[in-house]
């Protein structure tokens, strides 16, 4: 059993069968280390299989092909999906993300014996693993049963044009260009993206779901 403490959260909340996303690049106010820097969260149904829902989650955002060549997943860091299926806004099922010795395990989902700042991977839940895919190398996907699990780097999914943005809250534009111009365009993130049927996240037509990373105590 690992225990694990709280490092930074950001909260998402979306409906099961509604595409989410959010973002936050490099500007969360608690991070100490950008190994647990959260980029964006994003949780829709699986285009290839209905009765399944993806879970993506990015780290350590606006990386060059420089940087990302030697950017590794922290062993300290934990990646908590946290999902909620009574509408109490509390955790009722977690997916642990975890990387060691080159792979990445996945626990979950699971009903989890602590809910808040606190964790520990129960390491007799649903588990799988995938090999860490390299920088510029094809993607390792990993499939058991009705899940499939990816780790690694990947092109920044993010699209905002900062300038315009400024532009507009400068007084100088009404709206944003179509097309606007792509500021992350060239940087990437580490990505994790698990994919579980939906009748393991409980009986409801309806979830809240966040992401936070841990860090060990």
């Amino acid at each position: 059993m690992r225990n694990l403490k709280l490092f930074i959260g950001v909260l998402f909340l979306g409906g099961i069968l509604i595409f989410l996303t959010s973002a936050d690049h490099i500007d969360a106010p608690d991070v100490s280390s950008t190994s647990a820097d959260l980029g964006d969260f994003y949780a829709f149904q699986s285009p290839g299989n209905t009765d399944n829902m993806v879970f993506v989650t990015t780290l350590q955002g606006l990386m060059s092909p420089g940087m990302t060549s030697s950017a590794s997943f922290d062993e300290n860091v934990l990646t908590e999906i946290n999902i909620d299926n009574n509408g109490d806004y509390v955790e009722d099922l977690v997916i642990q993300l975890i990387p060691k010795d080159g792979k990445m395990y996945a626990f979950g989902p699971y009903q989890p014996s602590m809910t808040g700042k606190q964790s520990m991977i129960n390491e007799n839940a649903p588990k799988m693993d995938v090999d860490i895919t390299s920088y510029g190398d094809n993607a390792i996907m990993s499939s058991q049963g009705n899940m499939r699990l990816f780790a690694g780097p990947r092109d920044d999914p993010f699209f905002f044009d900062i300038a315009q943005f400024n532009e507009i809250l400068a007084g100088n534009a009404t709206g944003f260009n179509n097309p606007g111009t792509d500021t992350f365009a060239g940087t990437n993130v580490l990505s994790i993206i698990v994919e579980v049927p939906k009748s393991s996240l409980g009986a409801t037509d309806m979830i809240n779901t966040w992401v936070v990373t841990k860090s060990k105590s």
